[in-house]
Order: structure tokens, then sequence, then C-alpha cells
């Protein structure tokens, strides 16, 4: 009987890392089944198709993918490596960047219900272009109002989603 050493079966691991989004696809896929399981019917219900068909489904086809990507890696085959980004992993992360997005993230949390959507989402618009560089303090106002005014009028008006309108909501 042979054994393994410990710097093999690292190596192993290593080598078969994919295993883990199968470990991970085998999870959801049995969370996403039982939950489907307990979504009550009713003899009721409208059509052929009940509520449990989608999750079902989706269940189902989580653990089929675990599988045949199990199937794969066991079999030799790898991830291809990422080829377009042109990221040094030896600079340090970029902390002003990720706060500033968290703030303007924050800021549209805060301001959405008091202000509604379309001026929270402009200081959310605006927020993520400064935190990413961008320091044209006219166009970029401009740009977020606009985008903030589009989505808001798309969600609201187009389809269906109510969005807090705040002082402008009897302009839309």
């Amino acid at each position: 009987m042979t054994t393994e050493t410990l710097p093999e079966r690292k190596n192993w691991l290593r080598e078969h890392s994919e295993l883990g989004i199968c470990a991970l696809l085998v999870v959801l896929g049995v969370l996403v089944l039982t939950d489907a399981m307990s979504i009550p019917t009713d003899f009721a219900q409208r059509g052929p198709v009940g509520p449990k068909a989608v999750p079902i489904l989706v269940g189902s086809l989580l653990l089929i993918v675990a599988a045949l990507l199990a199937r794969d890696v066991l079999r030799g085959g790898k991830g291809e490596a990422e080829a377009g980004e042109d990221v040094d992993l030896s600079a340090p992360a970029d902390w002003r960047t990720v706060l500033l997005l968290c703030g303007a993230f924050l800021a549209n949390a805060a301001l959405i219900g008091v202000v509604g959507f379309p001026i929270s989402g402009a200081i959310l618009f605006w927020g993520a272009a400064y935190a990413l560089g961008s320091r044209n303090l006219v166009r970029d106002p401009l740009i977020a109002a606009g985008l903030s005014i589009f989505t808001f009028v798309v969600f609201n008006n187009l389809l269906g989603v109510p969005l807090p309108g705040g002082p402008l909501m009897e302009v839309f």
C-alpha cells in the first residue's frame, strides 16, 4: 500500500483546484433543490407548470454541471489562464478607490429614500466616475444626472419597477 506524502497531496489538490468549484456547485444545487421542495403548491395553480418547476430545473442543472466539470477535471482538463489582463499582482491594493466607491454606494443607500432615485443615483454615478479617476467637474455630473434620470424612467415607467422619485416624482 502506497502512502502519499503531504507535499504530494498538496500538489495534487493544487493541480485539481477546480474541484472546489464543483463542490460549490453541488452545495448550491442541493440548496436550490431542498428549497424548491419546500415551496407550497395549491391545487388552484394556473397552467401545467407550477412554482417548483424552474427551481428544480436550476438545481438539477447545477448538479449536472458540477458532475461534468468534476469528470473533466479528473480526466486532466484545466481552466484556461486569464490572458487579457495586465494586472501587477505584486502591486498593493488601491484602498482609496475602494473607499470612495463604498462611500458613493453608501451615500446612494442613505439618500434614496430622502431625495429619490434620480438624485441619489446621480450622486452614485458621479461618485463612481470620480473614484475611478474622471475629474471633469462639468461633464461628469451632467452625464450622471442624465444616466440616473434615464435609468429611473426605464425602470419606473417602462418596466413597472417602482423607484422612489423624491421631489422629482411629479416631473416624471
